[in-house]
């Protein structure tokens, strides 16, 4: 279970508020109005992740992407240097009919780089989502959700290689060097969360780094934001709604309540303070090798081919 179940336990029962009991109804919507805004992390960016990359498998392929030293770091808050807090999801909560969902909303995880991208993803409770191994090394899908009882798995099966890809690199050179990103079989799976939770998170099994988090939710008015933090919602039916901005390394709900009138379009600006101490166990080390011992010809290894990190 590595490093998850830790941030499991009392990070993620804050994090999104409990399922409404009544089901959804698809309808068509022609007064409807519009959300858009701009979601704001207010306050220093937490630490990243840290991970000694020769304590894992596979160092030299997923080692390509690096600090150069031999570690591989995972930043979970994704901010713009003005503050744009980009890649969180923001829904909305109080509705109980308006326009369908997508035709097509299972969404698409693959393992690439030995990362899960995406990092955040919008799933419907009780539907599936899909995960592909685009790599060629091993990966597996450890899922889970919290209770008020701790972790429960959802789901834990092996990512299979493209068998196209080699399996067996004749040095460390031929390991680093190998470029090609082809899709194994695709493994869809059901994400069935407990009564009243909202969130589960995936890690790989083999390479602790890769971590992808997914919300639940029960209306189609949902967004991400994008690079500038912003978000647009179409065709809400008119009324007052709870907006929900998520991450699931905050903590504390985010939440406003907007009025949205019939073809109105609304501005919103959602701040969310910056969270502050030790979010996670393995945060970053500023003398990363004293605690490992790895040796200057270890850290000579593993080149970062492909991206070059930055503590």
């Amino acid at each position: 279970m590595h490093y998850v179940l830790a941030a499991l336990i009392g990070l993620l029962i804050a994090g999104a508020s409990p399922a409404s009991a009544s089901a959804y109804e698809a309808i068509t919507v022609t007064d409807g109005g519009t959300l858009t805004g701009t979601v704001t992390l207010e306050g220093p960016v937490p630490r990243p992740k840290g991970y000694n990359l020769t304590t894992l498998p596979d160092p030299l392929y997923c080692g390509r992407i690096s600090d150069g030293r031999g570690w591989r770091i995972l930043q979970p808050f994704n901010v713009g240097p003005a503050g744009e807090f980009r890649d969180v999801v923001v829904y909305l909560e109080g509705l109980d009919k308006g326009k369908p969902f997508p035709a097509d909303s299972v969404p698409r995880i693959e393992a690439k780089d030995c990362l899960f991208l995406p990092f955040t993803t919008v799933v419907r409770d009780d539907e599936s989502v899909t995960v592909v191994n685009m790599d060629p090394v091993m990966h597996d899908i450890q899922a889970y959700e919290t209770s008020h009882l701790g972790p429960r798995v959802l789901f834990n099966v092996p990512l299979p290689m493209n068998p196209a890809h080699p399996r067996n690199f004749k040095d460390r050179t031929d390991a680093a060097l190998y470029h090609r990103h082809m899709a194994g079989a695709p493994m869809k799976e059901l994400v069935k969360l407990s009564k009243g939770r909202r969130v589960f998170v995936m890690q790989c099994g083999f390479h602790a780094y890769m971590e992808s988090w997914g919300v639940a939710v029960t209306n189609p008015y949902f967004a991400k934001t994008d690079e500038r933090g912003r978000f647009t919602l179409t065709d809400v039916p008119p009324g007052t709604y709870k907006v929900v901005v998520w991450h699931p390394y905050v903590r504390t709900a985010i939440e406003q309540t907007v009025t949205i009138g019939p073809k109105a379009t609304v501005e919103t600006t959602i701040a969310v303070p910056a969270p502050t101490g030790r979010l996670y166990a393995n945060e970053v080390l500023e003398h990363d090798y004293v605690r490992y011992s790895v040796t200057e010809e270890q850290k000579k290894e593993i080149e970062p081919l492909v991206h070059k990190q930055e503590h």
